[in-house]
Parts: C-alpha cells; structure tokens; sequence
C-alpha cells in the first residue's frame, strides 16, 4: 500500500513546518536571515497547505512581536534594564523556536508565549 505523501522542498509537511521554526535561528549565523528565511518558506507554500499556513503565520508574528521588544529594549539600554531584556529576549527566541518546531514535527501547533497576533 503507497502512502500519499506531499512534499515541500524535498521535505515532508512536518519537516518542512519544522524547518520554518528553526530557520528563524539562523541570525546566528548571518544576521537578519532569521527574519527572511521563514517568510520566504511560508510565502512559498503557504497557499498549497494549510499548515503551513498556520505555521508561518505563528512564526511571523512571533518574529514581528520580537523586532518590537527588541527595539523597546534597545531603548532602554541606556538605563541599563535593556542589556537584560535583549539577553532574555534572545534566549527566548532560542527555546521558543526550538519548542515550536518539535511540536510542528509531532504534526502539533504551538503558539510563541508573548506573541502579539498580526496575522490571523
């Protein structure tokens, strides 16, 4: 019996809704690529799925609600308080991509704790 499985990139659905989660780490390696490389996968397939729809959604808002706090903070560094809330901020950032992209890989949706919703 063949399993019906649509791939995205080469990639199954949930792998592939991992894959917008995690690809918000990659300012570590090249900054600002964090914010693109999950808006350009869920710009590219979002109207084949709903999912990942609903995934990228998640993550653009998260990412949207994290450039607002980090200009807050960024504010507040010269009373010090900023440092503290970047730092928090980015590992935040950290654990919530990593918790969200295991549970998009057990085919479950998690919402970003904080999150403001831009887009529903």
């Amino acid at each position: 019996m063949s399993e019906n499985r649509e791939e995205y990139w080469g990639m199954p659905l949930n792998t592939y809704c991992m894959m917008i989660h995690l690809s918000q780490l990659t300012s570590i390696i090249m900054p600002g690529l964090g914010f693109i490389l999950p808006i350009v996968l869920w710009a590219m397939n979002k109207e084949n799925n709903e999912e990942i729809d609903k995934h990228g959604k998640i993550t653009i808002n998260w990412l949207i609600s994290l450039f607002i706090y980090s200009v807050v903070c960024g504010i507040l560094v010269f009373v010090l308080i900023g440092i503290i809330g970047l730092i928090v901020l980015a590992v935040l950032n950290f654990v919530f991509a990593i918790i969200a992209a295991i549970k998009a890989n057990d085919n479950e949706l998690w919402t970003y704790p904080l999150s403001i919703k831009f887009l529903k």
